[in-house]
């Protein structure tokens, strides 16, 4: 049995759904329209007459429709173009705020890195202006000593020569680097 063919015999109608349109609804009201007249109980060019009315009616409708859609689109076109041009402007503007504020974050950090470099030199100076002090103090208060002996070098405990990491103020270093 092919997949066609049922067990009985019994006659079945098809019945197929087309979606109609607003055009096949258009086309049938005048197709109607038109036999009504044709068919109606008056003179020929009476009814010649009446068809003309009508279409020149059913054209300027028509011709209406046509102009409102075209009114509507065209508006349409220009509320999303503003909508477009005012969020563009909105964007740039949002683009231009963010701009200064980094350009104004940049100003700011350079003006704290410079000022942090001069706090630093200051620092720097008034410890090498400390030490250097320090040091001449030290030397002036030194006891004058006749020539050592080799009896007084053994008298005396020996203390390993400071170095730079020893230095509390790392004058050493500053003075090694060329500073």
């Amino acid at each position: 049995m092919s997949r066609y063919e049922h067990e009985d015999d019994d006659p079945y109608i098809v019945i197929e759904k087309h979606s109609g349109s607003f055009g096949s609804l258009l086309a049938g009201m005048a197709i109607g329209a038109g036999l009504a007249l044709l068919f109606a109980p008056a003179s020929g060019e009476e009814t010649r007459r009446e068809i003309g009315t009508r279409a020149r009616r059913a054209q300027r409708r028509a011709k209406k429709v046509v102009r409102d859609a075209g009114d509507a689109v065209v508006d349409s076109f220009e509320e999303a173009r503003a909508q477009v041009e005012e969020r563009i402007d909105a964007a740039r503007a949002a683009i231009d705020t963010k701009r200064e504020q980094v350009t104004r974050a940049m100003s700011a950090g350079r003006e704290a890195a410079a000022q942090a470099r001069l706090d630093l030199e200051r620092r720097i100076a008034e410890t090498k202006a400390a030490y250097n002090a320090g040091a001449d103090v030290a030397r002036s208060t030194r006891p004058v000593r006749g020539p050592r002996t080799a009896a007084s070098r053994s008298a005396r405990p020996r203390t390993a020569p400071m170095t730079g990491s020893q230095d509390p103020l790392g004058a050493d270093d500053d003075i090694a680097a060329g500073i």
